[in-house]
């Protein structure tokens, strides 16, 4: 599969971090440092663009090491890229830290991972068929 992308920021194109990544990571396109401070939340510019193929979606997820080492994390997880979108992609990112954090230009601050999806054709009905679990749900399932 192939993604179009323009790249009108500075930073180089996203690339996998390593052989088998499922992500790939995204870097912020800023010339300033960006202070976020705690529990404060900014749309974050990228200067990427992209078309997807249809039945395509570009979901947007935290970077593990920001949210465990700083506490930044994107507020919408996972965020959605759809296939027909194509303005530039943003990246709300939250300091969830009781500190602020300081976001450097070409920081990478999340990472972008290219998933099939279907659009099913929803059938309205009475009633759903039975299972063993039914409508227990939020640990009721008894796994500790």
């Amino acid at each position: 599969m192939q993604v179009k992308i323009i790249n009108k920021s500075t930073n180089p194109l996203p690339r996998y971090e390593s052989a088998q990544a499922a992500g790939m990571d995204i870097r912020v396109n800023i010339t300033e440092p960006v202070i976020l401070q705690p529990l404060e939340r900014k749309l974050m510019p990228t200067g990427l663009f992209i078309e997807l193929p249809v039945g395509y979606e570009a979901q947007i997820r935290p970077r593990s090491g920001l949210a465990l080492k700083r506490g930044l994390t994107v507020l919408n997880t996972p965020g959605t890229i759809d296939a027909d979108y194509r303005g530039e992609i943003g990246v709300i990112l939250i300091n969830l830290s009781n500190e602020a954090q300081t976001i450097e230009p070409g920081e990478r601050i999340c990472q972008m991972v290219i998933a099939r999806h279907e659009q099913p054709e929803l059938i309205e009905v009475e009633v759903l068929g039975e299972t063993e679990r039914g409508a227990g749900g939020f640990g009721h399932s008894g796994v500790r």
